[in-house]
């Protein structure tokens, strides 16, 4: 089935002043997980982010939550092999899921993080969008298609951000946004709007924050 991707728009005031409620309380780092018998308990809505590695998650979710140093970046690939949990006050998890593409980790641990992506995936009721973040640079590549088909069959819906807008020239942005609705019609769990963000300059950041706080 072909969808019609669109750029995700500006949010009302309303749902702007909800995501600014709710991103300018306490979060804070939970724990780190590394086996399913680690998670924390599902009593709360989550959201989760997903990229390959150096497409710029740290920063992302840093802008979001207005912490500088929340979440670690790294410019070693495969740093963050840990499925980490953040508190979004009481009301939510944000997760940070490991990068995927390692480029230097040894293909067992490869193995096992793939092992517990796809259990997270599977079995956490309280996820309600995982949002797979892509580099406007490069576009959606091969090694993103591997976590898109995860997600499809794990009836995970799934929201594709673009990272580092600010690196491309603005002629630039319809051919990257038809060559990822191509990518992305293949997939029946996304979700049919692409958010365009820089952590850098705070583009799209309060879209982002709203559409996390106005999830059912």
């Amino acid at each position: 089935m072909a969808f019609t991707f669109s750029i995700a728009d500006a949010p009302d005031h309303a749902a702007e002043e909800l995501g600014r409620k709710l991103f300018a309380g306490e979060t804070d780092f939970l724990k780190g997980v590394v086996a399913m018998n680690g998670l924390p308990e599902a009593d709360r809505k989550e959201v989760c982010f997903a990229g390959r590695s150096n497409v710029g998650k740290s920063s992302l979710i840093n802008a979001l939550t207005g912490r500088k140093a929340l979440a670690r970046t790294s410019n070693t690939p495969g740093r963050t092999q840990e499925i980490n949990f953040f508190t979004l006050q009481d009301a939510h998890y944000l997760v940070d899921l490991p990068g995927y593409g390692f480029a230097e980790a040894p293909l067992p641990i490869v193995e096992k993080w793939q092992r517990l992506l796809k259990a997270y995936l599977s079995g956490r009721q309280t996820l309600r969008r995982a949002f797979v973040l892509i580099d406007s640079r490069h576009g959606v590549k091969k090694v993103d298609e591997d976590i898109l088909t995860l997600l499809d069959r794990s009836a995970v819906t799934f929201q594709v951000v673009l990272t580092k807008t600010d690196k491309i020239k603005e002629k630039e942005l319809p051919k990257l946004i038809d060559q990822v609705s191509k990518a992305l019609a293949k997939h029946p769990a996304a979700y049919p709007e692409i958010v365009l963000t820089s952590s850098e300059k705070g583009d799209g950041i309060a879209t982002l924050r709203s559409i996390i706080a106005t999830l059912e």
